[in-house]
């Protein structure tokens, strides 16, 4: 199964990206998934459902033990015709 995650962390800031949004970056960076695209608004990548989903938890522990309050996020099942 694979699957596309969608994230973002707050709290903003417009003018320089907060140490959480650098966590959560960088999770997602080193973790070995597929179409990673990050962003100032939104984060998505996808991948295997295992490694999507452990980066996810490691996504959120991270992000929250460096200041998010707030992670949201959203997982869908794709196909292999999505990628």
């Amino acid at each position: 199964m694979r699957l596309r995650v969608e994230f973002t962390t707050e709290p903003f800031d417009l003018d320089e990206a907060p140490p959480h949004a650098l966590v959560a970056r960088e999770v997602i960076e080193a973790a070995e998934l597929d179409a990673v695209d990050v962003g100032p608004f939104g984060n998505t990548a996808e991948g295997r459902a295992d490694t999507v989903l452990t980066a996810v938890d490691t996504l959120l522990r991270k992000a929250l033990d460096a200041g998010a309050t707030r992670v949201s996020l959203q997982v869908n099942v794709i196909g292999e015709a999505d990628k």
